[in-house]
């Protein structure tokens, strides 16, 4: 029964879960971590741009970093957990999914919280390009989603992959979808929206036959962007669908590798099927962590040191010995 009573006790300021998420995504900053840019060509015709940062001496250990909504490589967050890592051993690749690295990617569709075939074209790349024997998953939010997906949802994955560490999960995309319309969340909600509309007026320009001004004018709320562009980019019915079908919360008894899932109590954006007890409870391999505080990845820790980011190493480190 892997589920981890947590040690997480953040100075006062941050036990209010909207400071601890407002102050990790806008305030805080993490220097030093060199970038290296690579990009891979998909098979549909498409790219995504990878970041790699790596060790000081040479390694056949990797992580690999997943962002979450409109998130980046850059992201304090994704720069945050490079450092550690590398610093321990570990070369890092920060995945930028489509349309997230600076420049507009080349297709219709971009990135969703399912979109674990295209963590599976990273890996590929990875394994037919590089030498690593041990490779660690990091997703955040969405990307902790995409992350838990992958690994449920497959009868085999490569052998290479040794654990994984899903932070801020929304493992019930309806439930978390239902969360972020509520009155407390209405700034973040709106400030998702402003960004996703830019991105849908990016491929109004590509694609003019496929997204109209009414179109556009039709996502009132956050939610009414997977109905009017998420749905129909990737093949869902609509938004309903796509939440049903890409929810990490029904792959997770399939998983068969170590997984820690650290999402705080706090976490305004996550609905109670967000904590996922029963899977816990039912399959050694998914480890639940829910700490009182840490807000939506915005686990502070004392010297920019975040929790999550010790915690993963902690965790890595367990599992591997």
């Amino acid at each position: 029964m892997p589920l981890i009573a947590s040690s997480y006790i953040p100075p006062l300021p941050f036990k209010n879960g909207h400071f601890a998420t407002i102050y990790s995504g806008l305030v805080r900053s993490v220097s030093r971590v060199a970038q290296e840019r690579e990009r891979i060509f998909l098979p549909d015709g498409d790219f995504m741009d990878l970041d790699w940062s790596y060790s000081s001496q040479k390694t056949d250990k990797l992580l690999i970093l997943l962002h979450g909504l409109e998130g980046n490589s850059k992201r304090p967050y994704m720069l945050g957990s490079a450092k550690i890592f590398n610093q321990h051993g570990f070369d890092a690749c920060a995945v930028n999914f489509r349309s997230c690295s600076g420049e507009n990617n080349r297709l219709f569709r971009t990135y969703h919280s399912g979109a674990s075939d295209d963590l599976e074209q990273v890996l590929n790349h990875v394994l037919s390009t590089k030498n690593y024997k041990k490779i660690v998953l990091k997703g955040f939010s969405l990307g902790g989603n995409v992350s838990l997906k992958y690994l449920g949802e497959r009868s085999s994955i490569p052998k290479e992959i040794k654990a994984a560490i899903a932070v801020s999960a929304p493992c019930h995309l309806k439930g978390s979808m239902l969360k972020l319309h509520e009155w407390e969340n209405y700034l973040y909600s709106l400030r998702f929206k402003k960004h996703l509309v830019e991105k849908l007026r990016w491929k109004q320009q590509q694609f003019p036959h496929l997204v109209s001004e009414s179109d556009i004018k039709k996502v009132k709320l956050l939610r009414d962007f997977d109905d009017v562009y998420t749905s129909k980019a990737h093949g869902f019915e609509n938004g309903l669908d796509y939440y049903e079908k890409c929810s990490s919360l029904q792959f997770l008894p399939s998983i068969n590798l170590p997984s820690l899932i650290l999402n705080a109590k706090n976490d305004s954006f996550l609905s109670a099927e967000c904590y996922p007890i029963q899977a816990s409870e039912e399959n050694k391999n998914v480890f639940l962590e829910t700490p009182a505080y840490g807000g939506h990845v915005g686990f502070y820790g004392k010297n920019n040191l975040y929790y999550n980011e010790k915690r993963a190493l902690e965790f890595v480190k367990e599992m591997l010995s």
